[in-house]
């Protein structure tokens, strides 16, 4: 579908590419993976046409459509919510143009049997999908559907966008892209800005929906479920894998240690031939085979090893100055913003040493309480930080802040004072900003290379208190794993807000779950706190609005023991029981309605798939004839629509339920 054609891309007398030529078929689901600055970004905005190449080429189909989703875009709209991913729809004239002009070229074949045949059926059908879609009732609940997986509530549609973060709105910009149905779906990093549960929600999106898919993603889960096949790029090159992440990084393993055993022998190879030179090359009777040694040498490929060396990348925290036994201690400390409660009456304490996380949906106050314990924002409560602490933070949108105008050099020297400023080449060289790359410019950086050169500011004062709020953002996944020990190996205390199982497998010792409006303490580590809530994944748990039973703990400034209690839900002046008989019919007549819609969608779907039933019999029969094929793509586009009906009327019952306490 679109040939990537000897691809060469140089900077500053850099070669990033070279040479590099692969295809992106139809329903290719493709993870792009390599160390941070290899090229990933940049492969993706070429294929966009957003860049051009140094040479070569890439050839799109001119009824292909590209969808793109950047890193980082600046926003300036000021529509509604829904009015902004109506954006997506506005296209419509132009798929009919399309549809017509495909419908002419039909009606001229007579190849009925060709492979060229099938595939103009299979654009004609996808194109007629779209119209259908797009035209109906069916546009509108897909828009729904979409904001509300990616994490929106209904009450958020009508909000000007401006009102939203920038990571709330780089969903909406997803959300738009995903909802377009493009042939090709480019994402740069789309997990960065979601929760679990979207996270989720979008992986079956792509596996089910999307067509073919080009993916840069450091989150190990959600690349290994939705590819099917890994280009990697290193030193140049790309080497194509048709398998998913889990079995690229085996296959990987072992073409590393051929091409090891390759280079050494290689090299003895080498160091033979060039030994016999050096031995025999003033002699009259070896004249001839030293010159053809030499020949031989000089016509010889080097094999280059694409391990990447990770060995350079010394990440270690300064030893933590002694602080007192409790960096933490936060006493019924609540954040609301107007009429909207963040959290309330969060009571905990953080022992010295400690390493927590904290998690929970977005919007639930893990970074307000980040905020809150910084001391940025005000709060409700009382929040007390222990004898010396000393605070390192690395906020979300830390690499964001950085001047892209300066050089890397520059960018730690005007934070650096005293002797740490005699040092911050051997800084830059242990973070691999060693050499020319210390000149480079901050904007020239790829994403994980800005927060690496965030992360070297926490390393230029001593602190005993770290706050880590989405670290593993950007950053490719060896480097996920450098800093993982470093944290680790650090002798301090640590808060890590991260929506990363892997990462903090193995890491945090207690978990903080935000939702509700509650902050509630678990002991044990990641996956011990979802198994005592018996939870299959967070997602799960970000669904359950159950409170937690009482369970003793230990307050660990007094020694003693106390109970933390279920959350209780105010009480309705009025129990269902005592409603006036007006009230109860009314509720009644509400519910029911919402069934009958539930009813009718479920009706419309067993009467759609009986229709479809009845063509497939008469294809099977032999009945062939082109309107059959495009009633069956019509049908097929209406059953979608009427699925997703029926689920957004299962969804409104279950809401009305749930607010009727039913």
């Amino acid at each position: 579908m679109i040939s990537i054609q000897n691809l060469s891309v140089e900077f500053s007398a850099k070669r990033l590419f070279d040479g590099i030529s692969y295809v992106i078929n139809k329903r290719d689901k493709i993870a792009l993976v390599g160390k941070n600055g290899a090229g990933k970004s940049t492969m993706l905005k070429i294929i966009a046409g957003l860049q051009r190449p140094t040479s070569g080429s890439v050839a799109v189909p001119q009824d292909v459509t590209i969808g793109y989703l950047p890193q980082h875009m600046t926003l300036t709209d000021n529509l509604s919510v829904i009015d902004e991913v109506r954006k997506a729809f506005g296209h419509i004239q132009e798929l009919h143009d399309q549809y017509d002009k495909l419908n002419a070229a039909l009606a001229e074949r007579t190849d009925y049997e060709s492979e060229a045949y099938a595939a103009l059926i299979d654009r004609m059908t996808t194109l007629s999908e779209q119209i259908a879609m797009e035209e109906g009732d069916g546009g509108e609940a897909e828009m729904e559907k979409t904001l509300l997986g990616l994490g929106f509530m209904r009450s958020d549609f009508n909000r000007p966008t401006s009102e939203f973060s920038g990571g709330w709105r780089m969903r909406i910009e997803l959300a738009k892209l995903l909802l377009q149905r493009p042939d090709v779906l480019l994402l740069d990093e789309p997990t960065n800005h979601l929760d679990i549960e979207s996270i989720q929600w979008l992986e079956n999106f792509l596996i089910t929906k999307a067509n073919a898919v080009v993916l840069v993603s450091h989150d190990r889960a959600f690349i290994d479920n939705v590819t099917n096949r890994t280009i990697e790029i290193s030193l140049g090159k790309i080497y194509d894998y048709a398998v998913n992440y889990s079995k690229y990084v085996v296959l990987h393993q072992e073409r590393i240690e051929q091409q090891r055993r390759a280079y050494e022998n290689q090299q003895k190879q080498i160091h033979d031939t060039e030994e016999f030179i050096e031995r025999f090359r003033y002699k009259a009777t070896k004249a001839v085979q030293v010159q053809s040694r030499m020949k031989q040498l000089a016509k010889i490929e080097r094999i280059e090893v694409d391990e990447v060396d990770t060995s350079r990348l010394n990440l270690r925290f300064p030893p933590a100055p002694r602080s007192g036994d409790y960096p933490v201690i936060a006493d019924g400390v609540g954040k609301a913003y107007g009429d909207h409660q963040v959290f309330d009456d969060a009571t905990f304490t953080i022992k010295r040493g400690e390493k927590v996380a904290f998690v929970g949906k977005n919007g639930e106050g893990k970074s307000t309480l980040v905020k809150c314990i910084m001391g940025e924002i005000p709060f409700t409560g009382h929040l007390k930080l222990g004898h010396n602490v000393k605070i390192g933070y690395f906020a979300q949108n830390q690499a964001q802040l950085l001047d892209g105008e300066i050089t890397v050099f520059d960018t730690i020297d005007r934070v650096a004072v005293g002797d740490i400023r005699t040092k911050i080449r051997d800084i830059l060289g242990a973070f691999m900003f060693g050499g020319e790359a210390s000149d480079k410019k901050v904007k020239v950086l790829s994403g994980g290379e800005k927060t690496r050169l965030a992360m070297i500011r926490l390393l230029l004062e001593p602190v005993n208190l770290l706050i880590l709020d989405e670290p593993t953002n950007h950053l490719d996944m060896a480097t996920k794993d450098i800093l993982k020990q470093a944290i680790k190996d650090f002798d301090g205390t640590v808060i890590v807000v991260s929506h990363d199982r892997e990462f903090l497998d193995g890491l945090v010792e207690k978990v903080y779950e935000f939702g509700g409006g509650k902050v509630r303490e678990c002991l044990g580590g990641i996956y011990e706190f979802l198994e005592k809530k018996k939870l299959a994944s967070l997602a799960e748990l970000e669904r359950t609005a159950k409170p937690m039973p009482s369970v003793p703990v230990k307050n660990t400034v007094s020694g003693t023991s106390s109970t933390i209690q279920p959350e209780i839900k105010p009480q309705p002046a009025q129990s269902a029981g005592r409603l006036n008989y007006t009230e109860q019919r009314e509720r009644q007549k509400m519910v029911k309605r919402a069934e009958k819609k539930v009813a009718d969608a479920e009706s419309a779907i067993a009467e759609i798939e009986a229709q479809i039933a009845d063509i497939e019999a008469k294809i099977a029969a032999g009945d062939v004839e082109r309107e059959i094929f495009d009633r069956h793509a019509a049908l097929g586009k209406q059953l979608d629509n009427a699925m997703s009906l029926w689920e957004l009327a299962g969804i409104e019952l279950d809401e009305l339920k749930q607010s009727l306490g039913m």
